[in-house]
């Protein structure tokens, strides 16, 4: 520790909706929390794609811009079951799109996004269903020099890369979250950093811990089982039966190797910080964005 820390030169992000008190006020926070740019949700309300016109896009363009923020990210998430349901497919891809068309529009080239587990039998419908879902995203995506990426934690790093390599492309590529890793499949970030080093365009910064082993499917999702909720992964990373998320610093992830691991693939982009849980999450940012200022 001490001496050998990595020195990180990243820009540091927060995700807006983690404030949980809308866009303009939100983005005015982490200004305030010493942020250099913001990850905003654009999957409904007002920041969905058909609610703002190229005029209102413009004006947040410019808004954003003059409080001295950038967009890391948009999160496109559409929860459900993700792309594994075929027929639920073609209203999600296009919805995608739309969202990455408001992307650029707004400055940025990243969509984050679940997708769904990624099946182990690769002959199966679900994951066939998943494979030709993301190979149109990711000829989109490529179309138009930008990314949806995919979090990590639902699968191992070395299946999703697999999945990844299958597309032809890396239009789909990789928002990695350490947390997720080490809270639901016990995985190694600091070796999924290394697997997935051609993937990766986003990062979030999130600590957990592991309490006990869950199937992912209960976490994220799956056909055959509840659909993917937002709220309830709140509920279950706070309560803490399985795993919790903790303030930065405090669970298993070992952001010194971690960081440092991001740092020899060449990383040089976003790591924003989310936080889903906890009383106040204001305080728990601020402290976030001076961890990871302490490696400047």
């Amino acid at each position: 520790m001490g001496e050998t820390k990595v020195r990180l030169g990243n820009p540091i992000g927060v995700i807006v909706d983690s404030f949980g008190v809308g866009v303009r006020e939100g983005l005015r926070k982490a200004k305030e929390v010493g942020a250099d740019g913001v990850q905003i949700y654009a999957v409904s309300g007002e920041m969905d794609p058909d609610n703002l016109d190229a005029a209102a896009r413009k004006e947040l363009r410019a808004y954003i811009a003059s409080l001295g923020l950038e967009i890391s990210a948009l999160c496109g998430d559409l929860g459900g079951h993700g792309f594994q349901d075929r027929t639920a497919n073609p209203a999600k891809v296009e919805k995608s799109k739309r969202i990455l068309d408001l992307a650029l529009d707004l400055g940025t080239n990243v969509v984050t996004t679940h997708i769904g587990i990624v099946p182990e039998d690769t002959g199966s419908e679900v994951y066939q269903a998943m494979q030709e879902a993301c190979r149109e995203l990711n000829e989109y995506a490529v179309s138009r020099s930008a990314f949806f990426a995919i979090e990590t934690g639902p699968e191992r790093a070395a299946h999703l890369k697999e999945f990844l390599d299958s597309l032809g492309g890396n239009g789909v590529s990789v928002n990695f979250d350490p947390a997720n890793m080490v809270m639901v499949t016990g995985d190694d970030p600091v070796e999924g950093v290394k697997l997935l080093r051609d993937y990766v365009v986003h990062t979030h910064v999130k600590d957990g811990v592991r309490l006990k082993e869950i199937d992912p499917r209960l976490v994220y999702g799956a056909l055959g089982f509840e659909p993917m909720d937002h709220a309830k992964i709140a509920v279950m990373v706070s309560s803490g039966e399985f795993f919790r998320e903790v303030p930065l610093g405090e669970g298993k992830v070992d952001f010194d190797a971690y960081f440092a691991a991001l740092a020899e693939i060449g990383y040089k982009g976003y790591l924003t910080i989310e936080r889903e849980v906890g009383a106040n999450p204001e305080e728990d940012i601020r402290r976030a964005v001076q961890f990871i200022k302490g490696y400047r």
